[in-house]
């Protein structure tokens, strides 16, 4: 059965009810009344007037009767009408709907729905156009990743290809193309691997162990690691001296995010520049900031070089990173409850801060896990 159909019918119902209703109504009020006054009449006209008590009865009940069935057309006209106008708008508003839903599995995530109204289908067009802007927003994602990804993998394939072509054509030894084409594998292995992290990471599936650490144990190896590459380049790492302060954190994850910042503060402080580390207590947390001298961040790409393959100058060449580090490093510290977040000025450098908490915040329940291979 079709909607105006139904509506009409429930209208009908309720106009049948109501005047069932009136008519009980007027039985049980209006007769008490008129009786009263009949009663009153009989006693001043004597005899002659008893004769007239079932006539009146009679009238009252034929005129109640008349008045209900003469409004009857009109209320079925009523009933019509506002049975038709709801019909047609709700029918409108689920067509919209249908179109909507329909272009939305076409792949046409730039459909809107009118958001005409403060009622129930006005919300629901609403909520229709904040499911469209998602879903536009996710689709958009999968097409920058997948065009990221082809153009990090173009580089190893072409720069591979040619040393293939090169040693075939005799232009250069076997040997130093295998050499040239295994180093090119290996960038391509470590985006591979990269990408596989920052999809678990993503997806909270990466196993965190914390535990209660030092946090000048994590900067000193931090050092350590890094000493060598940064003294290639000539750029100076300092560290401040030891403190007593802690963290709770897995140190295997912690030491992974401070060798992204130090990475990426290699990267982009060019030579005879410095990066500094320091170490600042909080309420319940441990802030250490990765702070360098490079060129840094315009404002409006600050909260984005977390996002996957996200270039401040989308015009520069790519370099040794694979594009995910920051974004490994923030999901990283927010799975041990802590942050990551960037200030920077252009022309002055710039400065990452890492918070990690003192105590343990996560319920161990919600600590994702995979197994240790995956590591």
């Amino acid at each position: 059965m079709r909607l105006f159909p139904r509506l009409l019918l429930n209208h009908l119902t309720v106009i049948g009810v109501m005047g069932t209703v009136l008519l009980l109504a007027a039985e049980l009020a209006a007769h008490p009344f008129i009786q009263h006054h009949v009663d009153q009449m009989v006693t001043l006209l004597g005899s002659s007037g008893a004769a007239l008590r079932g006539d009146l009865n009679a009238g009252m009940r034929a005129t109640l009767t008349r008045a209900l069935f003469s409004a009857l057309p009109l209320a079925l006209l009523v009933a019509a009408v506002t049975a038709w106008v709801a019909a047609r708008r709700v029918t409108a508003s689920v067509r919209t709907l249908q179109a909507g839903s329909a272009a939305l599995a076409s792949g046409e995530y730039v459909r809107r729905l009118p958001e005409d109204g403060r009622d129930e289908l006005a919300e629901l067009a609403r909520s229709f156009n904040t499911l469209a802007g998602a879903l536009a927003r996710v689709e958009q994602s999968r097409i920058d990743l997948i065009g990221n990804v082809a153009h990090e993998l173009r580089a190893p394939v072409a720069a591979a290809r040619g040393y293939a072509e090169a040693a075939q054509d005799g232009v250069m030894d076997h040997a130093r193309a295998l050499d040239a084409i295994q180093r090119e594998l290996g960038s391509m292995e470590r985006l591979a691997l990269d990408l596989s992290l920052v999809s678990r990471v993503e997806g909270g599936q990466v196993e965190v162990r914390p535990q209660r650490v030092p946090a000048w144990t994590l900067l000193a190896q931090a050092q350590e690691r890094f000493a060598l590459p940064f003294e290639e380049k000539g750029v100076r790492l300092s560290v401040p001296a030891a403190s007593p302060l802690t963290v709770w954190v897995d140190p295997d994850r912690a030491a992974q995010i401070l060798a992204n910042l130090l990475s990426n503060a290699l990267r982009h402080t060019p030579p005879g520049g410095q990066v500094r580390l320091t170490v600042q207590a909080g309420v319940d947390s441990v802030t250490i900031t990765v702070h360098d001298s490079g060129t840094g961040i315009a404002p409006e790409h600050l909260e984005r070089v977390f996002e996957r393959f996200y270039r401040t100058d989308q015009a520069r060449t790519r370099g040794e990173g694979s594009g995910v580090g920051l974004t490994v490093a923030r999901g990283l510290a927010r799975m041990m409850g802590g942050d990551l977040t960037l200030t920077s000025t252009p022309g002055q450098g710039s400065a990452f801060q890492l918070t990690l908490p003192t105590s343990p915040v996560l319920p161990a329940a919600e600590v994702a896990t995979v197994s240790a291979a995956s590591r």
